[in-house]
């Protein structure tokens, strides 16, 4: 179904190779006279604008009664695409560890296959407080690892510890949810 919370995390996956290629890209800005900052702030902007829509998606879904499946899929997925061009992006110019970043991206594919196999048996295991904690964690991470300010990576290895803590609350209410489902 189309509508507005859907066209919102429709914008934010369409924004998120940009957002990938204009970290990838830093000399489009030298080269035209412009100064490598530059380069620094419009990825931000973007990054900024993406992250925007996240919230608004889900407040206008929940205020608007405008939930639907699509949504339930495309949220996650939006806000997975966008985090990890930024990160990848981050990672291939040498500003995030890659070990950092290989521990986010396994987390996400782990969680991602458990909700699907949880989803697949009728289970429901909504995105917990930590797992949007541990989201806002990385945007903040991503926003200063992209402005290149100080404590950028303790900020990363910060957010990189809740990934970890918000991935094993998902196991803990996946094992929940399977024991329920089956007394």
């Amino acid at each position: 179904m189309l509508n507005l919370p859907n066209i919102l995390a429709s914008l934010r996956i369409l924004l998120a190779p940009l957002l990938y290629w204009v970290i990838l890209n830093p000399e489009y800005f030298t080269n035209n006279g412009y100064d490598i900052t530059w380069n620094y702030y419009f990825a931000s902007l973007l990054f900024v604008l993406a992250s925007t829509t996240d919230f608004f998606d889900g407040f206008i879904a929940r205020e608007w009664d405008q939930m639907t499946m699509l949504g339930a899929i495309l949220d996650p997925l939006a806000d997975k695409m966008l985090t990890l061009a930024a990160f990848l992006g981050l990672m291939m110019i040498g500003e995030a560890s890659a070990w950092a970043i290989y521990i986010i991206i396994i987390r996400e594919l782990f969680i991602t296959g458990i909700r699907t196999v949880a989803f697949s048996e009728g289970l429901d295991i909504k995105a917990s407080w930590s797992g949007k904690i541990k989201t806002v964690a990385q945007m903040i991470a991503i926003g200063f690892l992209l402005m290149h300010w100080p404590f950028a990576t303790e900020l990363l290895w910060f957010a990189v510890a809740l990934t970890l803590y918000s991935g094993l609350e998902y196991l803990y209410g996946f094992k929940n949810a399977i024991l329920k489902g089956k007394n």
